[in-house]
């Protein structure tokens, strides 16, 4: 289809607005309340244009474009029109361009500019309401707002978050939080959504007068540090600190960051960063030269293994640092002779590697966070997406908006839940017994893929079998799903186009995790939902690359790429690649470091197990007890506290490399500020230390590293940094010519065809009882990250969430005689608590759950550290503890 716009021919597609098109043909149309991808307002009207036969000037945003249109965009009717909703518009309010933090990213000041208006023309009206400055991230000025919407439109339509909307009327209509209240008392989340759109200085962050406008610094892009969604962000920078964030609205985030990224950056800067190396002397950590330092780790490691072997060197790797630094790392540990390296994946996800592994050939998530546009049906089990991966769940919050059905499994009311078509509230720990049901009701009722099955899979007629006990009535009685919704939520998956499934450690943290993924690999194969558009099985991701660190090789069985370490042809080529004999033994987990007295020394770099792992205090003896213990971090965290030195490294603002997200795209991670002090980046540690340990390194770039990687891991072998510079490259990306591989097993499965394996539940390693009769879970909440080395040192976020919080049902607290905001005892067989009350019914009668992230009032002081028998990961989610008044 043909229209024309100032007398050039512009080719469209039908359903697009004059707006769209003229875009499209690099035809410029003023826009303010405009906001891509949501619904047209037309409420500004400074996009109007002149379409030969209308009466009247349309608004280019909402009107469509129509086969032989005849458009002028500049007409000197279109031009007063314009000037005139201008100077009403800088007469409406206090616009003082020399006093405006937004001055110089204004879209009112340019325009303005461009068309020669200024104030003065009309009365100006005197502000009706006081700016808003009660919170610790967002001053919301009113006498600056025009009331274009784009900040409601960002939080309703984008984000989904409905904090904020139009109040009042006439002159009087204003944008309110909740019921007019502050955004602090409303639901507002601080993702800054609103902030970033905002055409105007009605919103600015709340030091904005004690930092350089946006446009006296210097962008850098890069990716957040945060969790595995992995959004592109552009970090402004002056005078060697970070002064804004922005959301890179072309990254696959499209513009969208959460509290974290957007307002969380400033522990680059925080006093209390590492600067110089420490060494232990006289039982205090010290400072020292980097010599010294790095001369007395090498000696250390290489004494333990010569007096002990080995396999008396436990190396954990990061799931904070980059690709690069992890692949060095696990060279490192396997050159000196040991394959006992693991990182924190082994405490979220190791057992969906070995499940979908058995299951698929492969353990990754097989489609990108974006197709979830493209389901009918979403499963969400054991993922509180809303907090810990905010970005994607708003994807998922619109997907259901626009047609999509939401199922949320989860015996917690998380944020999801408002937003889903149907809850189920199992039990914790009932997982595969509700999954299992599922599966009957769709064999019950001939709802299977049988073509898919036929075709594609083994083992279905064992898993039939197995699946016969698990009727809808026998489900509830062990689950307390009704019936009537199991059967509901069988036949929506069932039934579906295209149904994806996407589950987070509320599935995986269990000691039957490994078999719970089984089952949900069970239920995608049954019904044909797996290697197509909005279908599949995806784990996503905690850490802001914990897929990466499991590429390359952060585990004990695995090499770069997945090569198992007991396969003489993979053991061969990276023998051939380093130059050296390796150990064709695989090593121990993290878990397995820990319960052992085999290992004598540990190298860790960027982890805090002595806050994360299950069952800190004996964590923290093990620790404590090493003959000898290396932390390299950027802060000194309860872990660093203990070793006998401390390296101090760069934090992923400070150093290039790559990180891979959720989706397995490999993206960019770019230096914005210098490293504090003597701080230098992990690799540059780990190029110091290796040949001092008798490991070649050499490298001068990460570039150079990742050279390394691609020989390395096969899956790689297509990434350069040319090619990932903007978008990145989703793995498997075998060669330079390869465009990357967003959906997988769409033909076929790496194991050829993909497995059924009948699973049955168990009971959890630790119930309730008379002694401890509350049965805990934890988790994270939006505010905080993992043990809050990062977020804990940003002041806004303290000012949000400045303790750790038990959530307690309010009939439980009623019994116990506990009142919301009360210290209270938690206690189970390992130790003891003191957290703050806080009464909910998010959480069911008889369950309480506590954050991890406070290290003062560590939740895994409480948690088992019974394990999965195939991953290794601990029962985090489920453990019996009792509460008492303090």
């Amino acid at each position: 289809m043909e229209l024309t716009i100032n007398d050039t021919p512009c080719v469209f597609s039908p359903g697009q607005t004059i707006l769209e098109v003229a875009t499209d043909h690099g035809i410029f149309i003023p826009t303010l309340c405009h906001l891509p991808g949501c619904t047209p307002t037309g409420a500004c009207r400074i996009c109007v244009v002149e379409v030969w036969g209308a009466r009247t000037l349309v608004a280019s945003c909402a009107a469509p474009a129509s086969e032989g249109m005849i458009v002028h965009t500049d007409s000197e009717r279109v031009l007063r029109a314009r000037k005139t909703v201008l100077r009403l518009m800088l007469d409406s309010g206090n616009h003082d361009c020399l006093l405006c933090p937004a001055a110089g990213d204004c879209t009112l000041q340019s325009l303005a500019y461009r068309y020669g208006v200024g104030t003065g023309t009309f009365e100006r009206t005197k502000p009706r309401y006081r700016p808003e400055t009660g919170n610790p991230f967002i001053v919301r000025d009113f006498s600056k707002c025009i009331l274009c919407g784009r900040c409601v439109q960002a939080c309703n339509e984008v984000q989904v978050n409905e904090a904020i909307d139009f109040g009042y009327r006439g002159a009087a209509t204003k944008i309110v939080a909740g019921c007019d209240t502050s955004l602090a008392e409303s639901a507002c989340v601080f993702c800054g959504e609103c902030l970033q759109v905002c055409p105007t200085g009605a919103l600015s962050m709340v030091d904005a007068r004690q930092k350089p406008r946006l446009c006296e610094t210097r962008p850098v892009r890069t990716t957040c540090p945060y969790c595995g969604v992995g959004c592109q962000m552009d970090v402004y920078v002056q005078g060697g600190r970070i002064q804004h964030v922005r959301g890179a609205e072309d990254g696959h985030n499209e513009g969208s960051l959460c509290v974290k990224g957007r307002f969380a950056l400033d522990f680059t800067a925080h006093p209390d960063r590492l600067t110089t190396p420490l060494i232990r002397r006289d039982g205090e950590l010290v400072p020292a030269g980097w010599d010294e330092a790095l001369d007395m780790v090498a000696s250390r490691l290489l004494a333990v293994r010569e007096e002990h072997g080995p396999q008396a060197l436990g190396f954990l790797a990061s799931a904070r640092c980059t690709n690069e630094e992890n692949y060095l790392f696990q060279k490192l540990a396997r050159c000196l002779g040991t394959n006992n390296v693991d990182h924190c994946a082994r405490l979220c996800h190791a057992s969906s590697l070995v499940a979908l592994v058995e299951a698929f050939g492969s353990a990754s998530a097989t489609n990108p966070m974006a197709d979830v546009g493209n389901a009918e049906v979403i499963l969400v089990t054991g993922s509180n997406t809303t907090e810990t991966h905010p970005v994607f769940a708003s994807r998922i919050k619109r997907a259901a908006r626009s047609g999509a059905t939401l199922v949320v499994v989860d015996p917690r009311a998380i944020g999801l839940t408002r937003h889903a078509h149907l809850w189920l509230r199992p039990r914790p720990g009932t997982d595969i017994a509700w999954i299992n049901g599922l599966m009957h009701v769709i064999l019950r009722e001939g709802l299977e893929n049988r073509a898919f099955i036929d075709s594609r899979t083994e083992g279905f007629e064992e898993l039939r079998e197995a699946l016969g006990p698990y009727t809808p009535e026998y489900v509830q009685s062990v689950t307390g799903i009704p019936a009537a919704d199991l059967t509901r939520a069988a036949r929506l998956y069932a039934r579906a186009g295209a149904a994806t499934i996407l589950y987070c450690m509320g599935i995986t943290q269990h000691t039957c995790g490994t078999d719970t993924v089984l089952a949900l690999a069970n239920l995608a194969l049954l019904c044909g939902q797996v290697g197509r558009p909005g279908a599949g099985i995806n784990p996503l991701r905690g850490q802001n690359n914990v897929q990466g660190s499991c590429d390359m090789g952060g585990l004990p069985g695995v090499l770069p790429g997945y090569g198992r370490v007991d396969d003489d042809a993979v053991l061969g080529r990276m023998e051939s690649l380093w130059k050296t004999s390796l150990s064709k033994n695989p090593g121990l987990t993290a878990t397995e470091m820990f319960a052992t007295p085999q290992v004598r020394a540990m190298y860790v770099m960027g982890e805090n197990p002595a806050v994360s792992d299950a069952d800190v205090s004996h964590v923290q003896a093990r620790l404590a007890g090493l003959d000898f213990l290396v932390v390299q971090d950027i802060f000194l965290t309860e872990t660093a506290r203990l070793a006998d030195v401390v390296l101090p490294a760069a934090s992923a603002l400070e150093k290039d490399g790559t990180f891979t997200n959720t989706d397995r795209r490999v993206q960019r991670v770019r230096s914005a500020v210098p490293c504090p002090g003597q701080a230098l980046p992990d690799w540059r540690i780990l190029n110091l230390l290796g040949p001092r340990l008798g490991v070649s390194m050499g490298y001068d770039h990460p570039r150079e590293i990742m050279r390394e990687i691609v020989l390395a891991a096969p899956i790689y072998g297509g990434i350069d940094y040319r090619r990932i510079k903007g978008e990145g490259l989703i793995w498997p990306c075998p060669d330079a010519a390869h465009p990357g591989t967003p959906i997988l097993h769409r033909e076929t499965f790496p194991r050829g065809r993909g497995r059924f394996v009948a699973t049955h539940p168990q009971a959890p390693a630790e119930m309730p009882d008379a002694d401890y009769p509350f049965l805990l879970s934890t988790g994270r909440v939006l505010e905080h990250y993992h043990t809050g080395t990062m977020t804990r040192k940003n002041e806004g976020l303290n000012r949000l969430v400045p303790e750790c919080q038990a959530e307690i049902h309010p009939e439980d607290a009623k019994r116990l005689q506990i009142v919301s905001g009360q210290q209270v005892r938690v206690a189970s067989r390992r130790g003891e608590i003191t957290v703050t009350a806080l009464l909910t019914d998010r959480v069911a009668p008889g369950m309480v759950f506590i954050p991890f992230h406070f290290a003062e009032a560590a939740a895994n002081v409480l948690t088992n550290s019974a394990h999965d028998a195939a991953a290794r990961i601990p029962e985090f989610k489920v453990c019996a503890v009792r509460i008492e008044p303090e």
